[in-house]
């Protein structure tokens, strides 16, 4: 339970209390319920969807944006930008990693953080509502899953980072049982076509990840930040392709 709620302590901004220390390790037992607080967020932005479903369409796809962004309090949006404004910059990768440390938010930033999210608003306007629902928890279960895969798989390229803590406490058991609770939603969500939809979501975030570690060595919090919003968007841009007929 204490990991479930570290978990759902670092993704979301529910109220937690826990009563005992979270250790580092606590930190990366709590990566194998990533995809289940996936799960709940979803179900939280299907309940602004049914909520909102008489509205017009470009409203009510507003306000599931914004329902996303208060629920996450912006946190991987935040790490997007961030990438954005580090991966821009010519130079080494420690000047990269110096730039997305700076707490401002530059130029480059912004206009990657204002595309994200028109992208994003043009995908959920663009499903409809019956398969809408259905498309929000793949994708937000699926992009927390990434956050397991690339702790992972990556090496963590600032040490003493808040990244460090998953990154070097992530084990096969996180990662494996992860991905086969994505697997099962995705197939009970979508069926035969929802496991296409996952296998075709994972290329551009693993594409990502292999440049990351070009880049700047491995992944820091920021960078696995963007790999889960371009997840995200991989999941919704698939599901509009392969489930409207």
């Amino acid at each position: 339970m204490k990991k479930f709620l570290t978990a759902l302590q670092f993704l979301t901004i529910l109220p937690v209390k826990i009563k005992t220390e979270v250790k580092n390790e606590d930190h990366g037992g709590s990566l194998l319920y990533f995809p289940v607080v996936g799960l709940i967020i979803g179900l939280l932005l299907c309940a602004v969807l049914f909520l909102c479903r008489n509205f017009p369409i470009p409203v009510r796809s507003v306000l599931i944006l914004i329902a996303s962004v208060v629920v996450t309090g912006g946190i991987h949006l935040d790490g997007f930008a961030d990438t954005c404004d580090g991966f821009y910059v010519s130079g080494s990768g420690a000047r990269a990693l110096e730039v997305m440390k700076d707490s401002r938010i530059g130029a480059i930033g912004a206009i990657g953080l204002v595309c994200l999210l028109l992208l994003k608003f043009a995908l959920i306007s663009g499903i409809p509502g019956g398969v809408l629902w259905r498309a929000l928890i793949m994708a937000v279960s699926f992009a927390r899953w990434i956050q397991v895969l690339m702790c992972y798989k990556s090496e963590c390229a600032r040490k003493g980072g808040t990244a460090a803590c998953f990154i070097d406490h992530c084990s096969g058991r996180e990662f494996l049982i992860g991905g086969i609770f994505t697997m099962i939603l995705f197939f009970v969500l979508a069926g035969a076509a929802g496991l296409v939809i996952m296998v075709l979501s994972l290329l551009p975030p693993l594409g990502f990840m292999l440049y990351a570690n070009k880049k700047i060595g491995g992944m820091t919090g920021d960078t696995i930040g963007a790999a889960s919003e371009i997840a995200e968007v991989s999941v919704l841009f698939f599901a509009l392709i392969w489930m409207i007929k």
